[in-house]
């Protein structure tokens, strides 16, 4: 079987795709996969990393403003368009795939919609509550909708095509203990560990509370590990935390990454997370039960990672800080109350676990393959 994976744009897009993937060959190891993404897209260095080939469509957004640098913007993508039905169809002639499946971002729209044209049968999963502009385009021409919210189905038109799943986790996130991530992280010591992460991107007003944060636990004298990761704001953090005279070479416990290739290793050692609230991101802290506290971009459509994370918030999973409401002095205040009480920990543990769906991979994949075979 090939099976053809269209994604991109965010982490978030190209991880349930990356875990569909390998799923689809520890059951069929004959089974050929492909990826397509945007040229210059974060997924052409993702997902080589996690062993898959990948091409590429010249495609770009459309933004909402009229101003005349969108303006023109849109007429760019207008003609990308053309440009990527062209491309995409020469990757269908190549591949010959027996199912296409996007998961996100705008990179899916060209390859999955000339699939659809084709009679190829074609899938969209969407993680959030809100479906994006994209999905919402290409859930008229395929042949399923696989959501992560019971609460979805009222956004689609097409509500027969609409199959709750859940999202799918990567299985390496379930591969190490705690101590087996520490021991393979080279932390020796009973510090507890904090990860930071604001989006596959980064986001500037975050990573700049992220400097306060790692000035406050330095001036403490680092009372716990702290993984962060910068984004494209990595050389912007860095500057900061200079002009606050921190050194990072003196402070081994604070480890600033461009971007956590790790994840699940890092995800495992952690006792605490600090992150948005995107579907994805909700998906594995549910699996894995960490606790965290989100603080939710307020620049994606319809709010969806504010009702993301009310969800987890009001199960007791999480804590939810409106990033209006966020500080660096405020993000160090929730971290330490809840590093130095286990048993709050423990019981926003306990909450995930009972929400988590544990076999969203495996009903994502029945519902996959039953298309293939009709």
């Amino acid at each position: 079987m090939n099976v053809l994976f269209a994604c991109g744009g965010t982490a978030g897009h190209i991880n349930p795709a990356v875990a569909l993937a390998r799923m689809f060959q520890l059951r069929d190891p004959d089974c050929r996969v492909l990826f397509v993404g945007a040229d210059g897209g974060m997924e052409t260095r993702l997902v080589p990393k996690e062993g898959y080939e990948i091409r590429t469509v010249t495609i770009t957004n459309f933004r909402r403003s009229m101003t005349p640098a969108a303006i023109g913007h849109n007429m760019k993508t207008v003609f990308n368009m053309g440009r990527s039905k062209k491309q995409a169809n020469r990757i269908l002639k190549e591949f010959q795939p027996d199912l296409v499946v996007g998961t996100g971002g705008y990179a899916s729209y060209p390859i999955v919609s000339a699939a659809a044209a084709k009679g190829i049968p074609t899938a969209v999963h969407e993680s959030n509550a809100v479906p994006g502009l994209t999905t919402k385009a290409l859930s008229k021409v395929v042949d399923r909708v696989m959501v992560g919210f019971e609460e979805s189905r009222a956004h689609y038109e097409t509500p027969e095509k609409v199959v709750v799943t859940g999202t799918p986790v990567r299985g390496d996130f379930f591969q190490y203990t705690r101590r087996e991530a520490r021991e393979k992280l080279g932390i020796d010591d009973s510090r507890p560990v904090v990860v930071s992460v604001w989006g596959s991107l980064g986001a500037a007003v975050m990573n700049k509370q992220t400097a306060d944060f790692i000035a406050l636990e330095c001036k403490a004298g680092e009372p716990f590990h702290h993984i962060h990761s910068a984004g494209r704001d990595y050389q912007r953090i860095r500057a900061a935390l200079e002009e606050r005279g921190i050194d990072l070479e003196k402070h081994p416990s604070i480890d600033v990454r461009e971007y956590i290739y790790d994840m699940p290793v890092v995800m495992a050692a952690a006792d605490l997370v600090l992150c948005r609230a995107g579907a994805s991101t909700i998906a594995e802290l549910t699996a894995i039960a960490k606790p965290a506290v989100l603080v939710p971009s307020p620049n994606v459509a319809a709010d969806h990672q504010t009702k993301n994370a009310r969800v987890i918030a009001e199960a007791g999973g999480a804590v939810l800080l409106p990033e209006k409401e966020s500080s660096g002095q405020r993000l160090y205040e929730i971290a330490s109350d809840l590093l130095a009480h286990k048993e709050k920990r423990d019981a926003m543990g306990t909450a995930l676990r009972h929400m988590a769906v544990s076999d969203a991979g495996e009903q994502i994949y029945r519902t996959l393959l039953a298309l293939t075979k009709k």
